[in-house]
């Protein structure tokens, strides 16, 4: 048998790629693979960390796609542990200027990953580092950030969220009409995951007419005009929700709403200790109040 035949694949060879010119970008002067490279981490985030760790450069990471091709976990659970990862020093976000031949540039998100742990320091000193080896865009990066690309991008953005979300169903010829506004958000800098969150989260149980409702959103809600890009610039932004930011106002690259996450059940119910002492305390609360009972009724 082949030594080649032996060795075990560097990355899944079925997990899809970005759009050319973002997508997952490996740190740079990392130390090399070791068993216990994640064992510092809990069970769910070594498993999708190493998992991140296999995959090439410009994979498509998003927690949807990430959920996808991992089985064992959905899309929350995804988020959860990017975030997690990211407070770990494992994981940054970051919007970059890609340069275009011509002098013109577009801004592109990249996902940083570093198997060795970063303290927040390295992170910013990785930000102000302003020396990117990008000039150039890879091949296709032109054509989708045309104006028919990112239209394009933009009506897939929404039949997507159509059938996500029941209450938001869109016909065909809604989507097209609709793309227009949606594909300046992403002119503006927004993903498409930060697009689709940003018209599904807060939907009333009821909407009577959900192309007004898409449209109101996404006009009130247009993100700011990104600055002109100067050459080589790096910003960072948070990697649960997308907001850019200063790296010191991003402590383990979360926002402060991302790092107050809410109580997540394990699943395995409160300790035992616990659940009889709850008990305990109900019992007394109840012959208490039967003794008082019993003390009015005397008198």
């Amino acid at each position: 048998m082949a030594v080649a035949q032996l060795s075990r694949a560097p990355y899944a060879p079925a997990h899809p790629m970005a759009t050319p010119g973002f997508g997952k970008r490996s740190a740079p002067d990392q130390l090399p693979h070791h068993r216990a490279d994640f064992s510092h981490l809990p069970a769910r985030e070594a498993a999708i960390a190493g998992y991140i760790d296999r995959l090439p450069d410009g994979a498509d990471i998003s927690i949807k796609t990430l959920a996808r091709e991992i089985a064992a976990y959905g899309q929350c659970a995804v988020a959860s542990a990017l975030r997690r990862l990211s407070a770990a020093g494992h994981l940054r976000r970051f919007r970059e200027a890609l340069w275009e031949e011509g002098g013109s540039a577009k801004w592109v998100q990249r996902t940083y990953f570093s198997r060795t742990q970063r303290p927040d320091a390295w992170w910013q000193s990785f930000v102000r580092d302003e020396s990117t080896t990008d000039t150039t865009p890879a091949p296709g990066t032109a054509d989708d950030g045309s104006p028919e690309g990112l239209e394009r991008q933009a009506y897939e953005a929404l039949a997507e969220l159509s059938h996500q979300v029941p209450q938001l169903t869109l016909s065909e010829n809604a989507c097209r009409e609709l793309a227009p506004y949606a594909a300046e958000w992403l002119r503006r800098g927004a993903s498409r995951d930060r697009l689709q969150r940003a018209l599904g989260q807060v939907v009333p149980v009821k909407v009577h007419s959900p192309f007004h409702f898409v449209r109101s959103k996404l006009l009130k809600e247009l993100p700011p005009v990104l600055p002109a890009p100067r050459q080589g610039v790096r910003a960072m932004e948070c990697t649960g929700c997308g907001a850019p930011g200063e790296p010191a106002a991003l402590p383990g690259g979360l926002c402060r709403p991302c790092r107050s996450e809410p109580y997540e059940r394990d699943g395995t119910g409160l300790p035992s200790d616990v659940v009889h002492g709850k008990a305990r305390r109900i019992r007394h609360d109840l012959r208490e109040r039967g003794r008082e009972r019993g003390g009015r009724a005397d008198r």
